[in-house]
């Protein structure tokens, strides 16, 4: 992947770690492409990222990791690893190590303040989509926490804190209380512009020194 300017803002970056503001319509990383060159040369915030810390140098042995991910039409604060031991330490304790917390504009009204959405979540590969099903075996346990900050007659204001952090987790809690993301026409609501989500806090405590970040970004 030639070296190029990054579509995104460095919010931070250490020996351990780099924040990003991701956009939206950008992966995080590649799809299912046949062949390393392939996936390599796909736009995605990975790629992107090792590009920027191998500093065009294409036999460069430096990366980023994965620890967590973000939909392609969700922005916001997203973290890599840069090193392999970290990134699995972090994976294994992410949930213990760190809060995320997302704005996002939901169909309809909402009478009450606050919230929470608790189910079993199963992404089904044939479909493509993630449903919840009442079988705790067949799925992976997801609560989502919600208060409301602005909201009319045709859609509400809210901030999300995941207490799990599953696939499509927000968009299909939302969608299945009957309150689908505003453009999330995959789960049932209208076309719009844009999908109305974003990653805008993200709290980390770094799992050898205790130190603690916290990573925002506007909303």
């Amino acid at each position: 992947m030639a070296r190029q300017r990054l579509p995104f803002e460095i919010i931070y970056e250490d020996r351990d770690i780099i924040v990003i503001d991701k956009p939206a319509g950008l992966l995080t990383t590649h799809t299912r492409l046949p062949g390393r060159a392939a996936r390599e040369s796909q736009m995605t915030a990975e790629n992107c990222l090792n590009d920027y810390v191998r500093k065009g140098q294409l036999k460069s042995r430096k990366r980023v990791w994965l620890v967590h991910r973000l939909d392609r039409e969700t922005s916001g604060v997203m973290m890599f690893a840069k090193d392999e031991r970290f990134a699995d330490v972090v994976r294994d304790r992410w949930s213990e190590l760190t809060e995320k917390t997302y704005r996002a504009r939901v169909e309809g009204r909402l009478d009450d303040d606050s919230g929470f959405f608790e189910s079993y979540l199963r992404d089904d590969p044939k479909t493509m989509k993630v449903s919840s099903v009442k079988d705790p075996a067949a799925g992976k346990f997801a609560r989502t926490e919600w208060r409301k900050i602005a909201g009319d007659a045709n859609s509400t204001l809210v901030e999300v804190a995941l207490k799990t952090g599953r696939k499509n987790q927000i968009r299909v809690h939302f969608s299945e209380a009957g309150h689908p993301v505003v453009g999330d026409v995959k789960y049932g609501a209208k076309k719009a512009k844009r999908l109305c989500l974003r990653a805008v806090r993200l709290v980390f405590v770094h799992p050898f020194t205790g130190k603690r970040f916290m990573f925002e970004v506007p909303s």
